[in-house]
């Protein structure tokens, strides 16, 4: 094997993934720190914190769709109902 085979000029250069995950991430913790400079870091939801937000919006979805299914069911018990006539 030749030294040009083990040169840093002779690696292949990075695959477009690679860039992409690269800015990415970058451009989150630029906006990770600018929240931090608006809000303090105090007030940073942090992991914990969104999962407990979302556990609370699956009850209150869920909550919603109990609520129409009574309202529904309720609703279909109250209505009267026609006899259809066998022919």
């Amino acid at each position: 094997m030749s030294d040009s085979q083990h040169s840093p000029a002779a690696l292949p250069a990075p695959a477009l993934a690679e860039v992409s995950r690269a800015l990415v991430s970058v451009a989150a913790h630029l906006v990770t720190n600018v929240q931090r400079a608006v809000v303090g870091p105090a007030k940073v939801p942090t992991a914990r914190d969104n999962a407990y937000f979302a556990m609370l919006a699956d009850q209150a979805r869920n909550q919603a769709r109990a609520d129409l299914t009574r309202e529904v069911a309720s609703r279909l018990r109250s209505r009267p109902r026609k006899l259809v006539e066998a022919r």
